[in-house]
């Protein structure tokens, strides 16, 4: 009897140990499902928006406290799902407006008008602090060349210059002549030349409406007008300035544009202009990089990178902020969610993903340069998404098809399976923004965000209550979605040539 039960014993765990390699897969199956897709949670998306466009982040202009703060609580959200934190840090230009006034008065009368920072006007990203008190001379596009001189026949010396952003419509301006005219850097180089002590600047890009304040860090390149100031005025502010003057300023936009001539003329009233701001010209800011290491050690030295940029444009003296809720607080939040579900063990990634939130994409995308210049593992990147802007729209667009055609498909196909938001543009469409560097060197990209969706283009009013929360998490699903299937390992879309290849600035 005894040695009848041992053998029933020694057989009971010879069927144990039969079992349990069975039972192991079926629980690691139970953990991770391949076919499995993580589902987006509006509110956890949100929760990233309302606090990225918090007043105290103070706009997240790179260089800033407020951009550190947003450093320090994406690195928190990013620890907290188990990723790996590092930093690239780099100095760029950084100008902080601490106060600025802003008033017109016709001389010899008691009438003045004060104008609000941040509801008539902003100041320009790099403008130069002081004080002046001067009359106003229109000049066109502030274009002093043979083939259009706005300074012909004005005096400008020791007066402000009133000039219009940009180049004049259809802009017949020689290649030559417009690449040296674009920049409000530019503009302003060209009146302190003629002696003006001043620019204002009349908005007219289309990415807003007449009355809206909008910011921009970029200006143009070095060197910084230290002593200049350079502000940046709504077209219906532009309109008040213009009334009793030689001509309204639609009319004077119009005749330009109509007769490819200068319309320049000085104004009866004065402006006066008191810019207190603080320059930088290597402030410190720093790229967030966060790796979740990938589970399969055949491919997990892959990386599938996706990123965002996290800053934006500042904060103005006490009554101009922006926010920057869809720019790009609303790419960052997609990042973030795509970290939170891919941590979760049933989605566990096979290749590493490494989540990049960038720095200075307000100038010129320093941030993605810096990064492409300093990474150690290009050759290990197999492919980079990039989410800009996706608060607002009618549909997502996902650029990248015609370089990249197959790593397009995918996404092309999560989005039928279940969402139909993506709009089948029938031109073929190149990675921009951040991804452009990544292009430049081979790596497969793609840059998710939508159609007519700028309408709250840096500008005060892209606050969070603004969201279009049923386009946002339909983005970041379709996100989240495509960067699964990635990390799952079949995609093989990055050519050997390009590995091979080195980023070259």
């Amino acid at each position: 009897m005894a040695k009848k039960a041992l053998w029933s014993k020694i057989a009971r765990v010879c069927i144990l140990a039969t079992l349990l390699p069975a039972a192991l897969t079926q629980v690691q199956a139970q953990k991770r499902d391949p076919m499995a897709m993580p589902v987006v949670e509006e509110d956890s998306i949100m929760k990233h928006i309302i606090e990225l466009s918090a007043d105290s982040y103070q706009g997240r202009m790179a260089g800033t406290i407020g951009y550190d703060q947003a450093v320090s609580y994406v690195e928190q959200v990013l620890r907290g799902y188990g990723a790996k934190i590092t930093e690239q840090r780099f100095n760029i230009e950084c100008n902080e407006v601490e106060n600025c006034k802003f008033n017109i008065y016709t001389p010899g009368t008691k009438d003045k008008r004060v104008f609000t920072l941040g509801n008539e006007f902003c100041c320009a990203g790099m403008t130069g602090r002081g004080y002046v008190d001067a009359q106003m001379v229109f000049c066109g596009y502030g274009i002093d060349d043979e083939e259009m001189n706005d300074y012909k026949g004005v005096d400008v010396q020791g007066k402000i210059v009133v000039l219009l952003t940009g180049l004049p419509q259809g802009s017949w301006l020689p290649a030559n002549v417009a690449n040296h005219n674009t920049t409000l850097r530019d503009k302003a180089r060209t009146a302190e030349r003629h002696g003006a002590l001043g620019v204002l600047a009349i908005n007219l890009t289309n990415s807003c409406q007449p009355y809206e304040v909008q910011g921009r860090v970029y200006c143009g390149e070095l060197p910084h007008l230290a002593t200049f100031p350079i502000l940046h005025l709504t077209l219906d502010c532009a309109r008040e300035i213009f009334q009793g003057e030689a001509m309204p300023i639609d009319s004077a936009i119009s005749a330009i544009n109509e007769d490819r001539l200068p319309h320049s003329f000085a104004l009866l009233k004065k402006a006066e202009v008191d810019v207190n701001a603080i320059y930088r010209q290597r402030a410190v800011t720093a790229n967030v990089l966060g790796l979740l290491q990938g589970y399969d050690h055949k491919i997990d030295d892959e990386l599938i990178v996706v990123g965002a940029s996290l800053d934006h444009v500042g904060m103005q003296g006490e009554t101009c902020l922006f926010p920057g809720a869809d720019i790009n607080a609303s790419g960052v939040a997609a990042v973030l969610e795509t970290a939170r579900l891919l941590s979760q063990p049933q989605y566990r990634p096979r290749r590493s993903i490494l989540f990049v939130l960038f720095s200075s994409s307000e100038q010129q995308y320093l941030g993605s340069r810096v990064f492409l210049s300093n990474f150690p593992k290009l050759r290990k990147i197999e492919a980079f998404i990039n989410v800009q802007n996706i608060g607002h729209g009618d549909s997502i667009v996902i650029f990248g098809d015609n370089r990249y055609p197959s790593l397009w498909e995918i996404a092309r196909v999560r989005d039928s399976v279940n969402h139909n938001l993506l709009w089948h543009n029938p031109e073929k469409t190149n990675p921009r923004g951040d991804a452009r560097g990544f292009d430049v060197i081979g790596i497969p990209s793609l840059v998710f965000t939508t159609l007519n969706g700028m309408h709250h283009n840096h500008v005060t009013a892209d606050i969070w209550e603004n969201i279009d929360r049923r386009m946002l998490t339909g983005a970041t699903q379709v996100v989240v979605e495509t960067v699964r299937e990635l990390t799952d390992g079949m995609y093989r879309g990055r050519s050997p040539k390009s590995k091979a290849l080195k980023f070259i600035e």
